[in-house]
């Protein structure tokens, strides 16, 4: 019956998750879960935080995707406030298209980055299908930035360098203004999947606002 509400709760290290048929659900995440006594950032457990995201939406889990699921914190030890989970389903660079499903957390911001030509490749040009919860897709334009953004401080000190936000849920499509305009992203309070399609993709082409960042990405090709 409708009327009937089943609350269901499943624990998975820092994550609760709680659904019912009414849809009062949230999911939460411990940015100190991702992290061992050391400080050195877990992959398995930023996977583990992404599949519960994938099974919070109703997302298919595909067989093998958490082997093809790259994750990353940026090295800034804020895994839970900046990161980046995504699965690169194809990048033709012969014919030149791309496409990847990108995965992120409640209120967490993937950070202000552009792309450039490579020895290869173009600038990356691209657009982002919001498949399940929201989105803030953030790129050049008047600042409009909604006070629930609140960028961390491991990025630039809370700061970024452009702030018009197009605020996107499933079904809406957000394309980037221009090749090789900075654009960022923050996750409304249910996370967010989004589906990106591109001419191709190529890290040695991505560059970071924040020289930090943009060192530990780029040092880790």
């Amino acid at each position: 019956m409708r009327s009937m509400k089943v609350l269901a709760v499943l624990t998975l290290g820092s994550v609760v998750l709680l659904a019912g048929c009414d849809r009062a659900r949230s999911i939460k995440f411990d940015n100190a879960c991702f992290y061992d006594k050391d400080g050195k950032f877990s992959e398995e457990k930023a996977k583990d935080a992404y599949v519960a995201v994938m099974k919070y939406h109703g997302y298919p889990v595909y067989k093998g995707i958490r082997q093809k699921l790259w994750v990353t914190d940026y090295g800034t030890g804020q895994f839970s406030k900046l990161g980046l989970g995504a699965v690169i389903w194809v990048n033709n660079e012969e014919h030149r298209y791309m496409l990847m499903d990108i995965y992120l957390l409640p209120g967490q911001m993937l950070p202000e980055h552009w792309h450039e030509k490579s020895a290869k490749n173009p600038a990356k040009l691209e657009g982002w299908l919001i498949r399940h919860g929201l989105s803030h897709v953030v790129g050049e334009g008047e600042a409009n930035l909604s006070p629930q953004i609140v960028i961390p401080k491991c990025h630039m000190n809370g700061t970024v360098t452009v702030k018009h936000a197009t605020i996107c849920g499933p079904g809406d499509f957000a394309p980037l203004n221009r090749a090789t305009a900075r654009h960022w992203q923050y996750a409304g309070p249910e996370g967010a999947i989004i589906t990106e399609v591109a001419n191709v993709h190529d890290d040695s082409g991505v560059r970071h606002s924040d020289q930090a960042m943009n060192d530990h990405f780029l040092g880790k090709k």
